[in-house]
């Protein structure tokens, strides 16, 4: 089976790279072929082409539209900020 990417897009990237680390060792847990990465919003349109599904971080919420243009056969959604400020339950996200 493909693996299917997951690219998380975010401003500072501190946060989204320890929900990143979780994501994975759920996605190892429960045997989910998946690809997790993070990059700064700054990178959207050009890395944003090769994910199967983005997801933004809720400090960049108000950049959903224009990320949404940019990737127009994408599904882009932004992560809702109680699980974000929850770590450990973002990861089950994949779940």
């Amino acid at each position: 089976m493909e693996k299917k990417h997951i690219y998380l897009f975010c401003s500072a990237g501190m946060s989204t790279s320890l929900l990143v680390s979780k994501m994975r060792a759920q996605a190892e847990k429960y045997e989910v072929p998946v690809i997790i990465e993070a990059f700064p919003e700054t990178l959207a349109g050009e890395k944003g082409q090769n994910a199967d599904v983005v997801l933004l971080g809720p400090q960049i919420a108000y950049m959903l539209p224009e990320i949404q243009r940019l990737l127009p056969n994408k599904p882009v959604e932004v992560i809702d900020s109680l699980l974000y400020g929850k770590v450990g339950n973002a990861a089950n996200l994949l779940i």
